[in-house]
């Protein structure tokens, strides 16, 4: 993708760290499947010169791996906010260690990094096949999650006392920064333990991966609920529907369900700036529009329009990230109160759907995505890697050291062909002279 060429040049350092130098068969009966150990792929294919830091390591089974599986414990613990799709990777990495690497026991950790505590909220849950059979048909973690910090030498001492030898870590930039940590004090102890990181957002926003699983499940219901939105405003005279979306600091989901659906006639993303007052604001060209087609749909990202609000948001989740005022709420009241003012009358439907598109179960093309990820995080993590989660870049699967998400964020490139389509097409859905 176009907007993923701004952030591309800056990746440095991609040599990908390993606990030592595999020495044991592989047990995969296709031998044919198995990626050479120094197969890379160009990060950006303009680059006149390929050198290592402009390149990442391809991800896939290795004719030797580091671990006897038949000697290990796995683990896996989920972090962060619901994201369609967990559940499915829970499911691949535990069929794919317990089939093809026949690892005997592997620990599922109750509620996020908490879970990884000397005083957890609930004991680690043993993971079988039979116990992963059907959660792929559920929406949410069978394992639980939560936000916030944990002490880091407590969690590598759980880790050392059940005798975790790969653990992997699902969860958003907060999550791998937690596992970068991690890496770092394992490292300071010399032990043994691999820690395998797979990137889960909705928002779309981490920094060296094209795509992260969740993001085409949270499109495709966000355009449906969009669409709904657009059938409230065409049953009203002057009829408003508002839906706001998730989006923190980056309009990736915004963006494409409004590209996706078409009735779409503004749309503001964390990106580029909201404008109300003055003859091109929004509030003078949507009375225009009500003047002319007696509707209108607005999309609003969760963290647009932060600049229309006099006090910056200085309060932080359990995972340090900002809480941004709410936009959704604000635009309501700022519209119901500029129609008021002019005594036109306006229906105006608001509509946050955040938490039930979070939790919905993966559609197939997450679907397809998460199995993907979960089989090639159980084959870095067998073959002795450490301290990288699994990317997916010019349709490759590869290794990407934890170090690249550090205090980074991937948002669109307004210089992109995705940010001229964008406003190209609420270029022309928002004039109020458009022919329907």
């Amino acid at each position: 993708m176009d907007s993923q060429k701004s952030v591309s040049i800056e990746l440095q350092n991609l040599q990908v760290d390993t606990l030592g130098t595999p020495q044991i068969a592989s047990p995969l009966r296709n031998k044919n499947y198995y990626v050479e150990n120094n197969a890379r792929i160009v990060i950006d294919p303009d680059f006149s010169q390929v050198d290592k830091s402009k390149t990442f390591e391809i991800a896939g089974p290795r004719s030797e791996v580091f671990f006897d599986g038949a000697q290990i414990t796995c683990g896996i613990v989920t972090c962060g906010g619901l994201c369609p799709g967990i559940n499915n990777v829970i499911r691949t990495i535990v069929m794919t260690l317990r089939e093809q690497y026949k690892v005997p026991k592997i620990l599922g950790f109750r509620y996020g990094y908490q879970g990884l505590s000397n005083a957890p909220l609930a004991e680690p849950m043993e993971l079988t096949p039979q116990k992963v059979e059907n959660i792929h048909n559920h929406g949410g973690t069978i394992l639980g999650s939560s936000r916030g910090k944990q002490d880091i030498n407590e969690m590598i001492d759980v880790l050392i006392q059940k005798n975790v030898s790969i653990l992997f870590v699902i969860g958003g930039d907060g999550t791998l920064n937690g596992a970068h940590e991690m890496v770092k004090e394992i490292k300071k102890r010399n032990l043994m333990i691999s820690i395998i990181g797979i990137p889960k957002t909705i928002d779309n926003d981490i920094v060296g991966t094209s795509q992260t699983f969740g993001f085409s499940s949270a499109v495709n219901i966000a355009e449906k609920v969009i669409s709904c939105a657009h059938y409230e405003a065409l049953s009203a005279w002057n009829g408003i529907g508002l839906v706001k979306l998730m989006g923190r600091d980056s309009g990736f989901v915004a963006a494409h369900a409004t590209l996706a659906n078409n009735d779409v006639n503004y749309c503001f993303v964390p990106e580029d700036s909201l404008t109300l007052e003055g003859e091109t604001g929004l509030l003078n060209v949507l009375e225009h529009r009500l003047e002319k087609k007696r509707h209108a749909v607005i999309v609003v990202a969760e963290g647009a329009g932060q600049n229309l609000f006099h006090t910056s948001a200085t309060q932080r989740d359990a995972s340090g990230n900002v809480l941004h005022k709410d936009i959704g709420v604000f635009l309501k009241d700022k519209i119901n109160a500029h129609f008021s003012h002019k005594n036109i009358p306006i229906t105006l439907k608001y509509i946050d759907p955040s938490y039930t598109i979070r939790s919905v179960k993966a559609n197939s093309e997450d679907s397809t995505f998460c199995l993907m990820l979960g089989q090639n995080a159980v084959h870095a993590g067998m073959s002795g890697r450490t301290g990288i989660f699994i990317g997916y870049w010019n349709q490759t699967f590869t290794h990407v050291p934890f170090k690249v998400v550090i205090n980074k964020r991937k948002k669109i490139d307004t210089k992109s062909a995705l940010w001229k389509i964008f406003q190209e097409t609420i270029g022309y859905n928002g004039r109020d002279n458009i022919v329907e």
